[in-house]
């Protein structure tokens, strides 16, 4: 286990020295603790930066509400647990918040503190940290001239992260994912560059490059035997385009790429004021023989009607109902009723963000089939994909389409 600093932000000092003492034994690196958030406050001042912070809320003077506020705008904290005594209404809040803040929520331990929880919440945190691309500081941000160079120089690459059923994990797809291979800054994930290219009209360019890498790809798999279903995300400003509907027939045609085996996922929060021309688009995809998903199910305001209304032939549930599932009962019920919801539309369901064996086995239980998330794989470039698929179609026989 790598070195890490830890705060412990807990106002009942027995409390306090019982949590600040099994740390120490047990946990590579610094220990730091404070009885209020105020002194939490001018600690992570003194420090270049915490890896986590085990955090209560309620006490007097700065409670740790306020604190959560500070950290997030100082930019220092890498991952928050809770370990509170507040009920689970509040905690659930609270969670809501610390999200909203953007803050790495690692977990909710409760009170009295769980080591043995606490060291499953660092291998999660280690494990991110690991895997996930480069974090630029707003001063490290590239340039739109940056984010233009890269595209003349072709350094934008298809990244897969595969879709497989929760029982038996066979590969049946994969999301294609954008990041950047920068030659200085290494892989960047697209938080650092989709925001220049909006603003400056870049995506379709990104978008392409993508497109054709991923036809390349089922080419490459497609000679060997091993068809793969791949899923393409499109941005709102995209879908008005005449010349998506155009480009995208011609491209599949060109690389004898089946429609069938293309899926394009679409935010339900792009649809909720989408002109005439979009939705026109999105049928003309379906014509053609493309799949449709409704990506993030279930986060904004008008899943159901659009639902209803476009004919989607996929819906992805939102990963947030799956991080909620043991905290909130609610949440559960919510994936059983789109378990119920797909079949009775006749499209098929995948459920994101599945982290754990405990989650993994739980959807088995509401009923859910295909699953995409970290416990299964991270996004992966074009070779290691490959390498994945046919290892997978070497254990599970030589059919991996969707």
């Amino acid at each position: 286990m790598q070195d890490l600093i830890v705060l412990v932000l807990e106002d009942e000092p027995f409390q306090r020295l019982v949590t600040v003492t099994a740390l120490e034994k047990l946990l590579p690196g610094r220990v730091l603790q404070a009885a209020d958030g105020d002194k939490a406050v001018a600690i992570l001042a003194e420090c270049s930066h915490v890896d986590i912070v085990l955090c209560d809320l309620k006490m007097a003077g700065m409670d740790g509400l306020a604190f959560l506020r500070h950290a997030s705008n100082s930019g220092k904290v890498r991952g928050v647990v809770l370990c509170s005594e507040l009920e689970p209404i509040l905690r659930q809040a609270t969670v809501s918040m610390i999200h909203c803040l953007g803050l790495p929520f690692l977990g909710d331990l409760g009170k009295p503190f769980n080591m043995e929880g606490f060291c499953l919440l660092v291998k999660r945190y280690q494990a991110r940290c690991n895997a996930a691309p480069i974090l630029l500081s707003p001063a490290e941000m590239p340039t739109l001239g940056d984010v233009r160079q890269g595209l003349d120089d072709h350094q934008f690459e298809a990244y897969y992260q595969p879709k497989v059923t929760l029982h038996g994990q066979v590969l049946v797809g994969a999301e294609v994912l954008a990041r950047w291979a920068h030659p200085q800054l290494g892989i960047l994930a697209p938080a650092h560059f989709l925001p220049v290219m909006e603003q400056h009209n870049l995506i379709d360019r990104m978008f392409w490059r993508l497109f054709e890498q991923g036809l390349a790809l089922h080419q490459r798999l497609a000679a060997q035997g091993r068809g793969i279903n791949l899923a393409f995300n499109l941005h709102p400003a995209q879908l008005a385009n005449a010349v998506l509907t155009e480009r995208i027939p011609m491209l599949l045609k060109r690389a004898k790429v089946p429609p069938a085996s293309v899926m394009f996922e679409i935010t339900e929060s792009a649809l909720i004021s989408a002109p005439a021309s979009s939705l026109e688009n999105l049928v003309r995809l379906r014509i053609l023989g493309c799949g449709l998903a409704m990506d993030d199910f279930g986060a904004g305001y008008s899943s159901l009607d659009r639902l209803s209304e476009l004919p989607f032939s996929q819906i992805k549930l939102d990963r947030a109902f799956v991080h909620k599932m043991q905290s909130q009962p609610r949440s559960a019920a919510i994936v059983s009723c789109s378990v119920a919801l797909a079949r009775a539309l006749n499209i098929s369901l995948v459920i994101e963000g599945v982290e754990t064996v405990e989650q993994q086995a739980r959807l088995i239980e509401l009923g859910c089939s295909i699953g995409q998330g970290f416990l299964f794989a991270r996004p992966m470039p074009e070779n290691h994909f490959i390498d994945y698929c046919l290892g997978r179609a070497a254990n599970h026989g030589p059919g991996i389409d969707d």
